[in-house]
């Protein structure tokens, strides 16, 4: 599985962006796909993720209230929708495969669980 995420840019604080992950390889059922964010200075920090085949979704404290993560199986892509953005958002946001056949939200907000990353994608909110 490869990834590559796009979508990134600057964005005025309060306004809204779409991040995709776009998928290559085989794909399986066992496979999610999850976003982190790395700030700059800052260690990679868990955003969110959705499992493959039956769409569970996971999300950070901090990103539920504004954020989404959805996948569209027929274009091998999954979506990080962002709105009410924040100054505090910018940040390069990483798209990464996990493969197991059991997780939790624990499980994939862990890094270290994921043996895929995309090359991220910048977000930039000015204030």
């Amino acid at each position: 599985v490869q990834l590559q995420a796009s979508g990134g840019g600057l964005v005025q604080a309060g306004g809204s962006l779409t991040l995709s992950c776009a998928v290559s390889g085989r794909i399986v059922s066992s496979h999610a796909i999850g976003w982190f964010r790395q700030a700059p200075g800052k260690e990679r920090k868990f955003v969110g993720a959705i499992t493959w085949t039956g769409g569970t979704k996971y999300y950070a404290d901090s990103a539920k209230e504004r954020f989404s993560i959805y996948r569209e199986n027929a274009k091998n892509t999954a979506y990080l929708q962002m709105s009410s953005l924040k100054p505090e958002d910018t940040a390069v946001y990483y798209c990464a495969a996990l493969n197991s056949a059991w997780t939790d939200r624990y499980y994939v907000s862990l890094g270290e669980n994921y043996n895929t990353w995309g090359q991220g994608t910048l977000v930039t909110v000015s204030s």
